[in-house]
């Protein structure tokens, strides 16, 4: 089964459209069964009304209603949790990501590359260039910083294998980091040049101001992905060095004043120099940032799950099959000579 989840927030105009595309893609490249998860993230606009009446008539449309608009990445949870197919595809509701692409996912993705996520390139975007600019730019940040190297990260056309959301955990507005939090995991990400078509209802829901957000929640993916696990590899280090330039300062300024005072008696005060009160700062905050190193890592510690350790491809447990091998053959031979089986 294939799922195709849609976060839904004041799309009513497009649902039925959308979905017809949906169904005629799949029917025309046999793709067999399909499920259409609707996720309304609290529209005003009427698009559950919409929901339940596509509801009715296909039985492959499912749905889950929010109680507020909760955000993409809630949406995207919802959605993650309640897909049933072993391939997973995400795409906005809003008809600029055409369903037609799907098929060419769906062939890099069976290829034999070993991709386990493939994300949308809009190389063509019909957006205002005051859009598109910052894009390009944060995109090319994200990839510089995080390792994963995709033209277009925010792309809400996206492919996965259903493992892949099963290990990766989004909140916030991290939905457009899901490559990443899967590459640091160790699935294999790619990308494919798509279609991006022009609106036709509606607006955008993204403003300028996402971009400033977007920078912060690149900051949480950083520190996540390099040091989610270690996090006084970061802290600690960056109080050591700290540390070490306020002492270098504080060293400095105790051989200055036993030279001044011992050796040419003189009586030049160190207390009014901004070197002294400089020192001191580095001296408290370095000591802060240890300290908080090793709080974070004792919440590490206490939180963590083995499994959050690593991911797990495959594996081969012989040893495993022949004890149970062996503890069936001893029941089965235990309920023939037990009197109750004859």
């Amino acid at each position: 089964m294939i799922s195709f989840v849609i976060p839904v927030y004041n799309e009513r105009e497009s649902l039925a459209t959308l979905l017809d595309e949906l169904a005629g893609m799949a029917a025309s490249e046999n793709l067999g069964p399909i499920e259409v998860l609707f996720i309304d993230d609290g529209s005003r606009d009427g698009s559950w009304r919409v929901i339940q009446g596509l509801a009715a008539r296909d039985a492959r449309v499912r749905a889950v209603r929010f109680r507020r608009n909760f955000g993409k990445a809630a949406a995207l949870t919802a959605g993650f949790g309640r897909a049933k197919g072993e391939i997973v595809f995400t795409l906005d509701a809003d008809l600029q990501d055409d369903p037609a692409e799907v098929p060419r996912f769906l062939e890099l993705l069976n290829r034999g590359e070993g991709l386990d996520v493939i994300s949308g390139w809009k190389r063509t975007r019909h957006d205002p260039w005051h859009k598109v600019l910052p894009s390009r730019v944060f995109n090319r940040m994200v990839s510089r910083l995080t390792g994963t190297h995709l033209h277009d990260h925010n792309c809400g056309f996206k492919c996965y294998r259903a493992e892949v959301l099963r290990e990766v955990f989004i909140y916030g507005e991290l939905h457009r980091f899901v490559p990443v939090l899967a590459g640091a995991r160790g699935f294999r990400v790619g990308e494919i040049e798509v279609n991006h078509r022009s609106r036709k209802f509606g607006r955008s829901k993204y403003g300028f101001s996402r971009f400033f957000k977007g920078f912060l929640d690149l900051m949480t993916v950083r520190f996540l992905t390099g040091f989610g696990q270690r996090p006084q590899h970061v802290l600690g280090v960056l109080g050591l060095i700290l540390l070490a330039i306020g002492g270098l300062g504080m060293g400095y300024l105790a051989a200055y004043w036993i030279v001044d005072h011992w050796v040419l008696n003189q009586d030049h005060p160190i207390g009014s120099r901004p070197l002294l009160t400089y020192s001191t700062a580095l001296l408290v905050v370095g000591t802060q940032l240890v300290s908080l190193g090793i709080l974070a890592e004792l919440v590490t510690s206490y939180n963590l799950r083995a499994e959050d350790t690593f991911s797990v491809a495959e594996a081969i447990d012989s040893e495993t099959d022949t004890r149970t091998e062996s503890t069936a053959e001893t029941t089965l031979a235990n309920d023939r000579s037990s009197p109750s089986s004859a």
